[in-house]
């Protein structure tokens, strides 16, 4: 036997004993010539039991009627080669799945001379696959069923890649509509220039999760408040191979809790404010029993009847925060606006806070700009946001600190600058400082009070004049630093000096009817206005109102609006029906103080409009000197 001879034998008797794969030969009608031991172990048949056989013996009845088998054959006859996977079927009727190989054997001259298969059996694989298929197909339905939860996955850059129902019921996107476009849609314009969807993924690359809470958007443009939870996906190689979003609509949670913190604001804000309006009672209390000492004498009774005017004073300008407040959240505030110098409403403010700063000890330092500082603007909102701003300064500055304050041209902007050495800005309360209702430190120590919503007005009001407001501070006992910005407007050659108050007139005698049903309020005023020489009567209520007024012919009549029996508006629609009372002054004297009641007393035809509390010498003022009289018969 040749080396050859011996080499083939051994080749022979190695496939024969293999046990992991079924091989054996074919002739070219697809007979079976030989069998392995793989194959015995495979199929279940023995040599003798398969030799001499079609091998379509191993195929299902369905593919046999299909004609499977004979394919086979024909695609490795013509191409050399055949491999397939499908169902295959034992000796004893069993199924298997199987991976074949047929091979085409020929002789040198091309001729077919039968072929090669070789078979194994793939069932455990197959079973572990359709376990892993159908494992896999169980939690995609899981996944699309949530309808709570919007679950996605992205590829590494973001692009979104598959999106579940609850996707869809969250942001109102369709799979069709988003898949291959970037998450990025789903975030505000300012959040995506601001690059937080890609800081979002980079942090959870490099830490393998992220968590978020913001604002997102919906496909019709809305907005919903939204958890959001990024897993980064890694293979076994730790490649990254995309992330898993899961994002909860936390909207309604969101407006409960702003609805709590509004309560709790609320609850807060009246307590401060019944601290705030029994701060000035009590002196004014305290001034009036002076007052009623017997032989007070003239200095003592002048300090009581300035500590009223003050207190007054104070509790007037509370009632007018509270109003603006009520204007700004509304949107009614309406500004009168009129070129001026903007270091008048400073310097106004200064005047107006003096007596506070005054209080405390306090260093004013004032550096007024060099050149006029021309600005579009409301002469009387824009002192009140200097006021609110220095008073805010004494109030969180320890007694005996400094107050510097410096207005100068910045470029096209006006910039004021009021600086204290005060108690600071925590770094957590540096961001909501100019929120409604928040306030720096509310131990019982600090006494000074005031309701929380200065800033808030100051703010609103230098944004409705086009300019900006921010607070600097290095935190708590470093002091604080509030910058005003406005645009400067072309400087004119007579700049007006805004709004100047009216002097009073010298005292000349009217015929003034006052109609309040707060009599104590009727009879002051009433008392104020005939020391002043006028000739003055009292009526309490709107039909006496009326029925005066035909008897007294005034002049001028203050009206107060809610009044028993008729109300203001209609007692001077009622004097205005009458030509005998046509040039009579009509003065609205009332608690309210909106747009809206300041329209409807115009269009009842008041002259003028006071809200309540008032100073008797700006009425004076408005309501001007006495008409002539004609001179009596001789």
């Amino acid at each position: 036997m040749t080396v050859i001879e011996g080499r083939d034998e051994l080749l022979r008797e190695l496939i024969l004993g293999m046990r992991d794969y079924a091989i054996f030969l074919l002739n070219p009608q697809g007979i079976v010539s030989s069998w392995n031991a793989g194959a015995e172990r495979i199929k279940g048949y023995t040599a003798e039991d398969i030799i001499g056989k079609h091998f379509s013996t191993f195929y299902p009845e369905e593919a046999v009627r299909r004609g499977w088998p004979d394919h086979e054959l024909k695609v490795a006859a013509a191409d050399g080669r055949f491999e397939d996977e499908g169902w295959r079927v034992r000796k004893d009727g069993t199924m298997f799945w199987a991976n074949v190989v047929i091979t085409a054997l020929k002789d040198p001259s091309g001729k077919l001379r039968g072929f090669s298969k070789i078979t194994r059996d793939l069932t455990e694989r197959r079973r572990h696959e359709e376990a892993l298929r159908e494992s896999e197909e169980r939690f995609r339905l899981l996944v699309d069923g949530v309808r709570d939860y919007a679950i996605f996955m992205l590829d590494p850059t973001g692009e979104i890649a598959s999106w579940n129902s609850g996707a869809t019921n969250t942001t109102g996107y369709r799979a069709n509509e988003v898949i291959g476009r970037n998450f990025d849609l789903l975030f505000r314009s300012e959040d995506s220039a601001a690059n937080r969807p890609q800081a979002l993924l980079d942090v959870a690359r490099l830490e393998g999760r992220a968590e978020d809470e913001g604002w997102r958007v919906r496909k019709d443009g809305s907005l919903f408040w939204a958890n959001t939870v990024v897993t980064a996906l890694r293979d076994a190689s730790n490649s990254l191979r995309g992330f898993a979003m899961i994002t909860r609509d936390l909207t309604e949670r969101r407006r409960m809790e702003t609805l709590e913190e509004s309560e709790r604001q609320a609850t807060n804000f009246l307590a401060m404010l019944a601290h705030e309006l029994r701060n000035p009672l009590a002196p004014i209390r305290n001034a009036v029993a002076v007052m009623k000492t017997p032989g007070i004498n003239p200095s003592s009774s002048a300090f009581a009847l300035d500590v009223i005017d003050r207190q007054a004073l104070h509790m007037s300008r509370l009632v007018d925060d509270l109003l603006d407040v009520s204007r700004i959240t509304t949107g009614k505030i309406v500004l009168k606006k009129e070129p001026i110098d903007l270091s008048l409403a400073l310097g106004q403010a200064i005047e107006t806070s003096k007596p506070a700063i005054a209080a405390f000890s306090h260093q004013l330092r004032y550096t007024p700009a060099t050149t006029p500082l021309a600005v579009e603007g409301d002469l009387t909102r824009l002192i009140q946001v200097f006021t609110n701003l220095l008073d805010n300064a004494a109030k969180y500055t320890p007694r005996g600190g400094i107050i510097t304050v410096t207005s100068e041209q910045i470029g096209a902007e006006a910039v004021v600058k009021v600086q204290d050495t005060g108690t600071g800005i925590p770094a957590t309360l540096l961001p909501r400082v100019f929120d409604l209702f928040v306030q720096g430190d509310r131990s019982l120590a600090r006494s000074e009070g005031g309701l929380g919503i200065g800033l808030a007005l100051a703010r609103r009001l230098v944004q409705m004049h086009g300019g900006l407001i921010e607070a600097q501070s290095a935190g708590a006992g470093y002091g604080a630093t509030f910058i005003v910005r406005i645009p400067l407007v072309q400087a004119v050659s007579s700049l007006p000096l805004g709004s100047v108050k009216p002097t009073l007139p010298s005292a000349v005698s009217r015929k003034i009817l006052v109609v309040d049903d707060n009599r104590d309020a009727a009879q002051t005023l009433c008392a104020y206005l005939q020391g002043s020489g006028n000739s003055v009567r009292v009526a309490f209520d709107g039909p006496s109102a009326f029925a005066l007024a035909s008897e007294f012919q005034p002049d001028v009549v203050l009206l107060d609006i809610g009044l028993p029996g008729m109300s203001g508006y209609e007692v001077a629609a009622l004097l205005r029906a009458e030509p005998r009372f046509k040039d009579t002054v009509l003065v609205a004297v009332t608690g309210y103080g909106r747009e809206a009641d300041r329209d409807r007393a115009q269009q009842s035809g008041f002259n003028h409009h006071f809200t309540k509390p008032v100073d008797p010498a700006a009425i004076l003022a408005a309501i001007g000197p006495a008409p002539p009289r004609p001179r009596a018969p001789m």
